[in-house]
């Protein structure tokens, strides 16, 4: 089982930019399905970004445009771009990767992911105002 690790979190001010990390101990890509999730104190875990076949990626309609999710095959690593921050990207946010069909996959973002089976242990993103 490929373990995923994340990295990048950090406290910035509200406009600023992050990059976050998922590095997999193995090939990544032996999941077709990648995600970016987040969990506010108090709320749900959401679904942000996923990317399917290393090709195909979704994004919630909160982050659209903000942010953008990448990949470098060789690292293994799947990264989360996010750009102009607000307080309400403030979280926990994780990364999760499994075997899933298309429209299953796509239907992560802005849903919880409990179907996920491989999870990171997630980085802590603080957005202040």
């Amino acid at each position: 089982q490929v373990q995923l690790g994340e990295s990048g979190g950090d406290s910035v001010q509200a406009g600023g930019s992050l990059r976050l990390s998922c590095e997999a101990t193995a090939y990544i890509y032996s999941y077709n399905c990648i995600g970016w999730f987040r969990q506010a104190p108090g709320k749900a875990r959401e679904g942000v970004a996923v990317v399917f076949g290393g090709e195909t990626t979704y994004y919630a309609e909160s982050v659209k445009e903000r942010f953008t999710l990448s990949q470098d095959d060789a690292k293994n690593t799947v990264y989360l771009q996010m750009n102009s921050l607000k307080p309400e990207d403030t979280g926990m946010y994780y990364c999760a990767a499994d075997l899933l069909p298309l429209p299953r996959c796509a239907l992560a973002v802005n849903a919880t992911g409990d179907y996920f089976g491989n999870w990171g242990q997630g980085t802590q993103v603080t957005v202040s105002s």
